[in-house]
């Protein structure tokens, strides 16, 4: 059995296991377990009523965090022609076709988001099986297989966050950092709730936000009473 932490102990006993807390209530214990040195990522995870194994109730999607997450993000764009300036004068960190395509082939990943334009993808595909499982394959239904190169560019930079259903059928998604405060990932909270509400495959029967947690990096789960997180909502 792993061993507790004094600090994640202490951060425990802070928590009230048996109460389901408001949203912003839960950032804000969330926040005030926060113990490490550095400025922790905080993270939401939502419980679907969905089984992603059957193809129409599969959730994915994104949406552009009103506040962004807080750190740089590294884009890199499989694009040639033209598309190429475009995605330079937009902020990509590296831009290319098969020269790009080869350096990930050879163990180069030195970037956290990846966008393409239609024409690249038989080529990209070749990298799937790198990029699928890091999360970093250009994808269409979350906007970053697109010829609109330089404004997915900008919402990427700025802050748009990828979500998708795993095997348990739960989503985990950023809000951003301890540092920007409860009111700003209570706006960002709320925005990732809204996106997976308009997500909602037609094959969901029931419940569709079944429960939620809220976390620091190095924190414990703070649960959240569901009711009045999906009073958020903006159906």
């Amino acid at each position: 059995m792993a061993k507790i932490s004094k600090n994640l102990l202490a951060a425990k006993q802070k928590l009230d296991k048996t109460k389901r807390y408001p949203l912003e209530d839960g950032i804000s214990l969330a926040l005030d377990t926060a113990f490490a040195s550095f400025d922790e990522t905080v993270d939401i995870a939502i419980r679907l009523g969905v089984n992603p194994k059957y193809p129409d109730q599969m959730v994915r999607g994104s949406v552009t965090l009103p506040n962004g997450l807080g750190k740089e993000v590294r884009v890199a764009a499989f694009c040639k022609g033209e598309k190429e300036e475009e995605a330079r004068n937009a902020g990509a960190d590296v831009v290319g076709a098969d020269d790009l395509i080869q350096s990930i082939q050879q163990g180069w990943l030195e970037f956290d988001k990846a966008v393409a334009t239609p024409d690249m993808m038989a080529q990209v595909g070749k990298i799937g099986k790198i990029l699928g499982p890091r999360g970093m394959m250009p994808n269409a239904k979350t906007g970053t297989v697109t010829f609109e190169l330089g404004k997915t560019i900008e919402e990427l930079k700025a802050g748009k966050v990828e979500f998708r259903v795993d095997k348990g059928g739960v989503v985990h998604a950023p809000i951003g950092k301890v540092s920007f405060g409860t009111s700003k990932l209570l706006d960002n909270s709320k925005m990732i709730l809204d996106g997976l509400y308009k997500a909602k495959p037609s094959g969901a029967k029931g419940a569709y936000f079944r429960s939620l947690s809220v976390s620091t990096t190095m924190g414990p789960g703070v649960k959240i009473d569901i009711k009045n997180a999906s009073a958020f909502i903006e159906a």
